[in-house]
Order: C-alpha cells, then sequence, then structure tokens
C-alpha cells in the first residue's frame, strides 16, 4: 500500500468520526432543548422535582428510542 493512499484512508477515518461526533452533539442539543421545554415548567430551583425528574427521563429515553429506530430504518434503505 502507498503512503498516500495511507493518508487518504486516515483522514476518510477521522472525516468520518468527527462527522459521527458532530451528529451525536446535534442530538444532544436538540433532545436537551426539547426534554426542557416539555419537562421543565416550574422555576428553576436546586434541584428538579420528582415529577420533572421522571419527565426529563422518560422524554430522553423516548428521543434515544426514536432516533434508533430513524438510524436503523435509514440503514436498511441504503
Amino acid at each position: 500500500m502507498d503512503p498516500s493512499s495511507l493518508d487518504t484512508a486516515e483522514l476518510q477515518r477521522f472525516l468520518s468520526q468527527e462527522k459521527e461526533r458532530a451528529m451525536m452533539n446535534e442530538m444532544v442539543a436538540k433532545l436537551t432543548s426539547v426534554c426542557w421545554d416539555k419537562c421543565i415548567t416550574s422555576t428553576l430551583g436546586s434541584k428538579f422535582s420528582s415529577g420533572e425528574s421522571a419527565c426529563l427521563s422518560n422524554c430522553g429515553q423516548r428521543y434515544l428510542d426514536l432516533s434508533l429506530i430513524i438510524m436503523k430504518r435509514i440503514q436498511s434503505m441504503q
């Protein structure tokens, strides 16, 4: 294998990893925004109420489950 193709392969791997990292950051930001708006209804104190905690947990889990379903569906279409 010549050095230029190795460099290209490394660059492609790096770019792929960075793209995945950016997608994860975007998903976390969206998750935070959506679940915060849905679940946090009172003024902020030192901690969340039990209802807010449960809502945030359920909302986050549903969002991640749905994201996984969508990613699997997209992969099956390729």
